[in-house]
């Protein structure tokens, strides 16, 4: 499937009908196959659509409405159940063609590897970018039971290509020994437990960059968002994410890209992780798309 094929499916609210004069395309990455512990993420991204509905169209935080942003959801990528290694080349194929076209790429997880093909085929038009990775777990590993292609794996994979120096974690709480002596050595951005006070400090370096931004929603606390794959007590609020998407839609930093990943709906009946992805994916668009 490719971003501008017509797509029946239920829809981002107030999604533009075709893709052409659209400034944003939004996409879904139906993944979870190399979680190490509670799978259906994959069943996050029409979830999220489907609450969308319930959103005011208008938000009160940047004065903006929906109507003031050009986006289409294309729908869901059809990956290849259980198939890592297609699904990550499917998903970077799919960005390239949006970016050929000169649209700003949205993407809705699925689990955190397909950050990884994303980055890949931003850094292709954009050598010099910088990576924003707000998440509950560093991603630092080099392989998890022996699997390089893990949920665990893409930050470290995404600093060896762009260079550590480049990456900035806010919000880790979680992680192996090894991943924070990584971060601690190889000379990336990395702040423990909070994101919004050591965002501040970090923004003024990354002024006119083109900046990749990830947000993992179990950066939440589980008392915000219970419904994803691997729950790390201790997180921030969803005041707080609000907030430090506020921070970055008021820098002078480039977005040019953004996921918001690890929604499972089933581990949460009455939907308020999906509700607060919803709302956050709102802000983004409007804070983040020029």
């Amino acid at each position: 499937m490719r971003f501008d094929e017509q797509y029946s499916g239920k829809v981002f609210i107030l999604s533009h009908p075709t893709h052409e004069d659209a400034d944003v395309i939004l996409y879904g990455m139906p993944m979870d196959w190399t979680v190490s512990f509670r799978p259906g993420s994959r069943f996050g991204p029409n979830r999220i659509r489907e609450v969308s509905l319930g959103l005011e169209e208008y938000s009160p935080y940047l004065d903006k409405h929906l109507e003031d942003v050009r986006y289409f959801d294309a729908g869901d990528i059809p990956l290849p159940f259980g198939n890592p290694k297609r699904s990550i080349d499917m998903i970077e194929d799919y960005v390239t063609k949006i970016l050929e076209k000169g649209k700003f790429p949205l993407g809705m997880g699925g689990e955190h590897l397909v950050t990884w093909p994303i980055v890949k085929a931003m850094h292709q038009k954009y050598p010099d970018i910088a990576f924003i990775h707000i998440d509950a777990h560093a991603d630092l590993r080099e392989e998890y039971e022996g699997e390089t292609l893990s949920h665990s794996t893409p930050v470290r994979k995404i600093a060896e290509l762009i260079g550590p120096e480049n990456v900035f974690s806010f919000g880790i709480r979680s992680g192996m020994r090894e991943e924070f002596q990584y971060a601690k050595n190889s000379g990336m951005h990395m702040s423990k437990f909070e994101v919004v006070e050591p965002l501040k400090k970090a923004l003024p370096a990354l002024n006119n960059r083109n900046v990749y931004v990830t947000i993992d929603i179990d950066v939440l606390d589980p008392a915000y968002a219970p419904g994803t794959g691997t729950l790390e007590a201790g997180g921030i609020s969803s005041k707080e994410l609000l907030e430090a998407i506020h921070l970055i839609a008021g820098s002078d930093v480039f977005v040019v890209g953004a996921d918001l990943v690890e929604v499972a709906p089933s581990y949460d009946p009455v939907d308020q992780t999906a509700i607060a992805a919803s709302k956050m994916l709102r802000e983004m668009l409007l804070g983040w798309v020029k």
